[in-house]
């Protein structure tokens, strides 16, 4: 593969992502020279304009088109903020001679990776945000990935391997974003694969359940949810979506967990108005979901759960209520943040990384992950 240019060793990488949890931009300036190294991290929240436009193009609507182009403008913009607050929070680093690409993974709002008409959707302006920032930008990271037969996610099991992988330990690796995705590291010595899927909803059906009932953007700290109670009936319900008796590979979004579904099985519910007189009964078992959802796929997916260490990240990782959950479930609960890379900047690192692996032509997916046919070099390079 030629490279539209060969960047300085020590030139560093900027990551940004904002995922489907919609509260903001994280954003990552990291090196890879001579191993991995976190050299700074910012985060913008989501303005709430912005972030009830992109709710609303998750759906089926009026003008579509016209809205996310305008939406993506919009989007490009907070994307370029964040990589100005980097630079002047980073200030000149001598571990960096100067920044050769971003990589810019886009908000998706449509995944739908099953079939022949199989489709995934980020919105992005990637020539935007060159022009922007000054910069080169890598983006589109998926749809290669997708047109090799893969389902296009999740790609932070690669990251995780290359990063966090040991010998002589069995290491499962939990992002609790809007949905909560798994990567599971065998010992480096063994030639076993690396393993990686989508569990289920993280974060996506509380904040949407409390954003109805309370009016704030997500539930604080789980406080709300825990003043509830959780409904065994309910909670056998939710287990039962189809998406959680899946197999790897497998991957999901907002189309296969949202409020319309929730609010239709409530419905079928045989006590359904109790359950309506007390939401919060309703947001404690969702957390239930959340991590019975996540232990479920530990134990049936993973070679001798009770010996693996587990270390999540993301945005879930600051319920508590959540974080005790998975620990009454799960023997080993930990963060990333003791193993050295704090829970908000593994997402944006991991799309540093695989803008340094676009740039160098190497691969950047698992095929044992996505199901897809072979290795491939992930994403397109928009030139500084």
């Amino acid at each position: 593969m030629s490279l539209i240019f060969a960047p300085d060793p020590a030139a560093g990488y900027i990551g940004l992502m904002s995922g489907t949890s919609l509260d903001g931009v994280d954003a990552a300036l990291c090196s890879f020279k001579d191993g991995f190294h976190l050299l700074g991290h910012v985060y913008l929240p989501m303005p709430d304009n912005l972030r009830g436009q992109l709710l609303a193009l998750q759906q089926p609507g009026y003008d579509e088109i016209h809205r996310a182009a305008l939406v993506t403008h919009e989007l490009t913009t907070l994307y370029a903020q964040a990589v100005k607050t980097l630079r002047e929070t980073v200030g000149r680093r001598p571990q960096v001679t100067a920044i050769a690409a971003i990589g810019c993974h886009g908000q998706t709002i449509r995944h739908q990776p099953e079939g022949a008409t199989a489709y995934t959707l980020q919105l992005n302006n990637p020539a935007l945000l060159a022009e922007l920032t000054g910069l080169a930008v890598g983006a589109d990271f998926r749809n290669r990935d997708l047109a090799a037969g893969g389902e296009g996610a999740p790609l932070t099991p690669a990251f995780h391997a290359y990063l966090f992988r040991q010998p002589g330990v069995r290491r499962l690796i939990l992002n609790l974003g809007g949905m909560a995705n798994l990567s599971v590291l065998p010992p480096s010595e063994d030639e076993e694969s690396v393993l990686g899927f989508d569990c289920g909803p993280g974060g996506v059906l509380l904040d949407a359940w409390a954003a109805r009932h309370t009016g704030r953007a997500f539930d604080v700290d789980g406080r709300w949810g825990a003043s509830g109670k959780c409904d065994a009936a309910l909670l056998e319900a939710l287990l039962h979506h189809p998406f959680l008796q899946r197999t790897p590979p497998k991957s999901c979004g907002r189309e296969d967990f949202n409020l319309t579904w929730l609010e239709d099985l409530l419905a079928r519910q045989p006590h359904a108005g109790e359950l309506h007189a007390r939401p919060q009964d309703v947001q404690s078992t969702l957390l239930a979901l959340s991590a019975n959802s996540v232990a479920r796929a530990v134990r049936q997916f993973v070679p001798d759960p009770e010996m693996c260490e587990l270390y999540a990240c993301g945005g879930g990782t600051k319920n508590p209520a959540l974080m005790q959950a998975l620990r009454d479930l799960l023997p080993k609960v930990d963060t990333t943040a003791s193993l050295g890379l704090a829970v908000d900047a593994v997402e944006s690192a991991a799309f540093a990384w695989l803008a340094h692996r676009l740039v160098h032509g190497e691969t950047g997916n698992l095929p044992e992950v996505t199901g897809a046919r072979g290795a491939r070099v992930l994403g397109a390079l928009y030139p500084p």
